[in-house]
C-alpha cells in the first residue's frame, strides 16, 4: 500500500522559512514525477511545485525564486524548501506522486497529473 507522510508545517511569521518533509513508503519514488500542492479555506487546491524523476522542476509563479523542490530518492523522501514566507502563502500543503507513469519526462502541474496524495501539513504565516 503507498503511502504518502508530510511532515514540517507550522507557524512562522513572514518573511521565515519553513521545510516540508513528504516520506513515501510502500513504492520507491525514484522513477516517478512528485509534487507539491497547496489548500486555502475556501479556495481550490492549486500547484506549487512539481519535479521529474530526472530532477527537473517546475514551479507556480506565485512562489518563483522563493520556494525550492528538491528528492532524496535513497530516503524517499520530496522535500519542499520555503523562504520569504508570505501570509497569502497560509494553507494546507500536500504531497503528490504520480505512480501511473514512470520515467515521465513532461511537466506535471495538474491535480489530475498524480494519483497519490498524502493527508496535508498546515502551514500558517503570521503578519
Amino acid at each position: 500500500q503507498v503511502q504518502l507522510v508530510e511532515s514540517g508545517g507550522g507557524l512562522v511569521q513572514a518573511g521565515g522559512s519553513l521545510r516540508l518533509s513528504c516520506a513515501a513508503s510502500g513504492r520507491r519514488i525514484s522513477s516517478y514525477g512528485m509534487g507539491w500542492f497547496r489548500q486555502a479555506p475556501g479556495k481550490e487546491r492549486e500547484f506549487v511545485a512539481a519535479i521529474t524523476w530526472k530532477g527537473r522542476t517546475t514551479y507556480a509563479d506565485s512562489v518563483k525564486g522563493r520556494f525550492t523542490i528538491s528528492r532524496d530518492n535513497a530516503k524517499n523522501t520530496v522535500y519542499l524548501q520555503m523562504n520569504s514566507l508570505k501570509p497569502e502563502d497560509t494553507a494546507v500543503y500536500y504531497c503528490a506522486a504520480d505512480f501511473a507513469r514512470a520515467y515521465y519526462t513532461g511537466v506535471n502541474y495538474r491535480t489530475t497529473d498524480f494519483g497519490s496524495w498524502g493527508q496535508g501539513t498546515q502551514v500558517t504565516v503570521s503578519s
